[in-house]
């Protein structure tokens, strides 16, 4: 990447930093999770009817084939599902403990609880006011909640327009977290994994992904109902050997879990530290992420369902939140926890021969790593290099990864500044290199010039070099340690699962958009936008854990201030039809029509 290039990125990303703080500031989680909290209150616990009675409606005891809609109640589910159950769960809960700490697992499980409200309001609504013009293929989603129920108000201009301002949040998320996220992570784990370059992986994943998506929402709940399944089970069960494996160390995780999220967590090793307030942070940004709880993007599956009754699919849709982020995100947090891998120290991997100084650089306030000992003098590029001797220890990262470092891969060391990090809120930083050239007797490594902002001269921690693991490539790295070559490539696998039915499913959330605002004719081209995006996101454009939350916090953070407000200015009309359905089942009124499926299909 030349100079240009990396000024351009570094330009976006401070851009995208200021927008940011912005939409994720701290009382916009306050407010999510309230709302949360006030819809679970105002339902009077729908989390368990959602368990119960909405395992009950997903295993189709209330399916009726002649209900309109065009998919049944599982492959709603489904469909809403591989959005949701993606590379989140996989790369995006390794983010939030690399860089939170324990603590934002039990912020994770507050903001699954809470979304289960969320999830069962934002249905309700979509499914009150969806689109019945063609039965056999609805449309719904906030904006048609925004369009009819502000007409219904006599205010039909400011329905279409706030109809249209969510769906140009929706298409900003569906390109980013929905999209780009997912390829990304694949790719980096495929090149991590293989070799294979991670652009070629996006080819193959635009390929695959457009063949699917071609044939609308009917293919897309058939493959999802399937591969949803199928996915969730293969992953549950690595998962598991790895927990029975460490199972000693569990209970000493979940309390560490719990109390790092009212206390800082001391750094150690590759974990440079984290507040209890950054626990918060990063535990609701991946959850929210994870679970779409909020954002009003489910809702566009669940109301393509076959149903008669818009209650009976919003409580299906409360059952997501706990699947994704109950279940699949505790999962892997224990697995990274419980191996160690998120606060592992230096053995296996590389030591300094001597802790390297700080040279300031221009401007002032940043800092350079000086040059020592390097193997290419005729070299002019102004990058600083520092040749690393090559230790015994790092033979041994072979037995722990399942495979030796490379040129290319990243790598970085723990330096003390003066200043907090604006990431974690500790002084501690990782100052990110790259491996340039193995030899026989070391290799070098890179570093950006002004890598380091402070205004003292910052200083080592120590001289461990670690291999950077970011997003899905920590949780590799965690099943590794457990059984060498397990995460590499049950990690991939799932990867590949998890992405790809998460790109369908938010090209349909996405797609739905275009129609609301500009009528059918644009489906095509946005598919193949679609598509195309999916290759740009694997050029190396991303490269750290910091500019992979730039991208998906933006998509899910405007999405959030669109849908949150439609909620509460017409939440009252959702929970008087939730507590109608509430006393109708009850009272037993859809008894009957359960048994009389149950006795047709029997008869077929």
């Amino acid at each position: 990447m030349d100079a240009t290039e990396t000024s351009f990125i570094d330009g976006m990303n401070a851009v995208l930093d200021v927008i940011n703080g912005v939409i994720w500031a701290d009382w916009v989680l306050y407010v999510v999770l309230g709302v949360g909290v006030l819809f679970t209150l105002w339902t009077g616990f729908c989390q368990y009817r959602a368990l119960v009675h909405g395992t009950a409606v997903t295993a189709g005891r209330y399916d009726d084939k002649d209900d309109p809609g065009a998919i049944n109640h599982f492959q709603a589910l489904s469909a809403a599902l591989s959005a949701t159950v993606g590379l989140g769960n996989i790369g995006g809960v390794a983010v939030a403990i690399a860089l939170g700490g324990p603590g934002a697992v039990f912020w994770m499980w507050m903001v699954g609880l809470a979304g289960m409200a969320l999830k069962t309001t934002s249905v309700t609504l979509s499914m009150l006011y969806r689109n019945m013009d063609d039965p056999s293929e609805p449309h719904g989603g906030p904006m048609y909640v925004a369009q009819k129920g502000f007409a219904d108000w006599g205010l039909a201009p400011i329905g279409k327009l706030v109809g249209i301002i969510f769906c140009i949040t929706l298409l900003i998320s569906a390109i980013t977290g929905g999209n780009m996220f997912q390829a990304w992570n694949v790719g980096i784990q495929t090149e991590e994994a293989l070799g294979v370059p991670a652009t070629g992986v996006g080819i193959v994943l635009a390929i695959v992904v457009g063949a699917v998506i071609i044939g609308g929402i009917k293919r897309i709940g058939h493959v999802a109902g399937i591969l949803v399944p199928f996915m969730c089970v293969l992953y549950f069960l690595a998962g598991i050997i790895v927990l029975v494996m460490n199972i000693g160390a569990i209970p000493g995780i979940l309390g560490l879990i719990l109390t790092s999220a009212f206390s800082p967590t001391d750094a150690a090793g590759a974990f440079i530290g984290g507040t209890a307030g950054y626990a918060f942070l990063w535990g609701m940004k991946r959850a929210l992420f994870s679970s779409e709880a909020g954002q009003g993007s489910s809702p566009i599956a669940h109301s393509a369902a076959k149903t008669k009754e818009p209650v009976r699919e919003a409580v299906v849709a409360g059952l997501e939140p706990f699947i994704d982020t109950i279940i699949v995100c505790t999962l892997t947090a224990l697995v990274i926890l419980s191996t160690g891998a998120w606060d592992r120290d230096g053995t296996g991997e590389a030591t300094l021969a001597f802790t390297p100084a700080f040279t300031e650089a221009d401007p002032e306030g940043t800092w350079n790593v000086g040059t020592w000992g390097d193997p290419d003098p005729a070299d002019t590029d102004t990058t600083e290099h520092w040749y690393v001797p090559l230790p015994t220890k790092h033979k041994a990262a072979k037995e722990i990864t399942g495979k030796d470092w490379a040129p290319g891969d990243s790598v970085f060391l723990v330096a003390e500044t003066d200043r907090l990090d604006d990431q974690t809120g500790t002084a501690r930083v990782k100052v990110q290199g790259t491996v340039e050239g193995l030899e026989e007797g070391g290799f070098a490594i890179l570093f950006d010039a002004g890598c380091v902002t402070s205004d003292t001269a910052p200083t080592f921690v120590d001289v461990e070099v670690y291999k950077d693991y970011p997003g899905a490539t920590l949780t590799a790295h965690a099943f590794d340690r457990a059984i060498p070559g397990l995460g590499t490539w049950m990690v991939l696998i799932a990867s590949w699962l998890f992405a790809i039915s998460t790109m369908i499913s938010w090209s349909y959330y996405g797609e739905q958009g275009m129609v609301f605002m500009l009528g059918k004719w644009s489906v095509l081209p946005y598919k193949l936008v679609y598509c195309l995006m999916i290759i740009v996101s694997t050029l190396p454009i991303i490269t750290s854990d910091k500019e992979l939350d730039n991208l998906t916090a933006l998509g899910t953070g405007v999405m959030l201030w669109a849908n949150i407000p439609i909620m509460l200015i017409f939440g009252g009309i959702a929970m008087k039809a939730y507590h109608d359905y509430g006393r109708r089942l009850k009272a037993g009124e859809f008894h009957a029509h359960a048994a009389r499926n149950v006795e047709e299909m029997a008869k077929e």
